[in-house]
């Protein structure tokens, strides 16, 4: 059976809600609809924000045969049944949902399609493309950024469900959703089918039901994560390796676990032992070219390692010192002697002047001489 959340897909931006700043009149979805423009593009936003639907409708906006695949489940081959199929003269549009998914080689297999016009490219991703595709197809895309919806959108999508429910319950959904439509309306549904009667008693037991025990915007998502970096924060390998056997198994992304372990290394192992850096970031680039299953391997690797280094915040601590300071007094002058000198009339004002290499002398601002961030 057709799940509700596809049933009441708008299938014009008359009938989308939000993201006014893409798709409203004069905004650059909005003309690239209206006017029919070809080119391929990254969706990024959080889930439930309309990625999906801007997708399809601005493929019919130019009767397009659309392909809807997910990085996922697909692959090469895919790609390849797709190429080979004959249209016609209709562009062909592929959606490509997590396209953050694809690793190195999917994504340089994909690139020559794009650049000759074979394929319009419709990227979706709750990740930051700038880390997650490479350079050369991200050239060939424009991003489009998607705001988490508001409560007044989420109200009315809701509204249009056609389900009746109290104020107190609408809120109540709204606030839980944080922002994904696709969420709110698969709850409403699922609490019908249950229930009949939506209240917030009834959502709330279908919240706790198993499909929804590990949402990637949820509780569960930062409670796991915070858990696994405390972990590897006490040197407890077996906690670490626990709650990174949870996160894989739940499907989170093993490219934001990776990224993590990347931040981890320099915020809580540092000059400890600066190779965890090394480590963490040869983790990444095995989990960006392996992809799962295998590179969990990679990933417990890298998490036994860090727990079993000595830990030391102390360049994470002193450059959030330096922060504060920056905020506090803004813009201090460089001293003279470590100014950059390219020109004469510089050199006449003593820019650059008994300079020298290796001074132990203070080369802080004059008002922040003495000040000390890095505790050795």
């Amino acid at each position: 059976m057709e799940p509700l959340a596809s049933k009441i897909r708008p299938k014009s931006l008359k009938e989308f809600v939000g993201q006014e700043h893409l798709v409203g009149k004069g905004k650059p979805l909005n003309i690239a609809i209206s006017q029919k423009h070809l080119f391929s593009f990254i969706l990024w936003g959080p889930p439930g924000s309309g990625k999906t639907t801007l997708a399809r409708i601005y493929a019919k906006s130019l009767d397009a045969i659309l392909y809807d695949l997910s990085a996922v489940s697909s692959g090469k081959a895919d790609i390849k049944a797709i190429i080979v199929e004959k249209v016609g003269d209709h562009p062909k549009v592929l959606f490509l949902d997590e396209i953050h998914r694809f690793n190195k080689v999917q994504q340089d297999f994909l690139l020559p399609y794009v650049e000759s016009g074979e394929l319009v490219l419709i990227g979706a991703t709750t990740e930051n493309p700038s880390f997650e595709i490479i350079s050369p197809l991200l050239s060939r895309c424009r991003v489009f950024v998607l705001e988490e919806l508001s409560e007044k959108d989420m109200a009315k999508i809701i509204k249009h469900t056609g389900f009746k429910l109290s104020k107190k319950a609408t809120d109540w959904l709204i606030a839980m959703a944080n922002g994904d439509a696709r969420q709110a309306i698969m709850m409403l549904e699922n609490t019908s089918e249950l229930y009949g009667d939506i209240t917030v008693d009834t959502l709330k037991d279908v919240l706790q039901s198993k499909f929804l025990r590990y949402d990637k915007q949820g509780d569960e998502h930062y409670n796991t994560i915070s858990a696994f970096i405390k972990s590897m924060r006490a040197s407890q390998a077996d906690a670490a390796l626990y709650y990174l056997a949870r996160m894989v198994d739940a499907g989170e992304d093993p490219k934001f676990i990776a990224r993590r372990m990347v931040i981890f290394a320099s915020e809580d192992i540092g000059l400890a032992q600066p190779t965890a850096l090394v480590v963490a970031n040869d983790v990444f680039r095995a989990v960006e070219i392996i992809g799962l299953p295998e590179c969990a391997i990679n990933l417990a690797h890298g998490v036994a390692y860090l727990c079993e280094a000595k830990k030391d915040r102390s360049s994470y601590e002193a450059y959030f010192k330096a922060v504060a300071d920056v905020k506090k007094y803004g813009n201090l002058p460089v001293p003279l002697k470590i100014r950059n000198a390219p020109t004469k009339l510089m050199e006449e004002l003593e820019y650059g002047k008994g300079y020298e290499k290796y001074t132990k002398e203070d080369l802080l601002p004059e008002k922040l001489k003495g000040k000390k961030y890095l505790k050795k």
